[in-house]
């Protein structure tokens, strides 16, 4: 199953990109780009264990 590419809002970017001012913003130990991969890979793996447990976070588990 192909999954269609999604654009980044020229906005989100722009917001992202506010306080740039030297690559070690973007690429440093605490950079920009850390930062969303780590979002990026948590995002991914919370929805990896749904899909295993059948369920959300935090979320009820009913017996049927």
């Amino acid at each position: 199953m192909a999954v269609a590419k999604k654009a980044v809002p020229k906005e989100l970017l722009d917001s992202l990109l506010a306080e740039y001012r030297k690559p070690e913003d973007l690429i440093g130990e605490n950079g920009l780009l850390k930062q969303l991969t780590k979002l990026l890979v948590e995002k991914a793996l919370e929805a990896e264990m749904a899909d295993h447990l059948g369920h959300g976070k935090n979320k009820p588990v009913w017996n049927s």
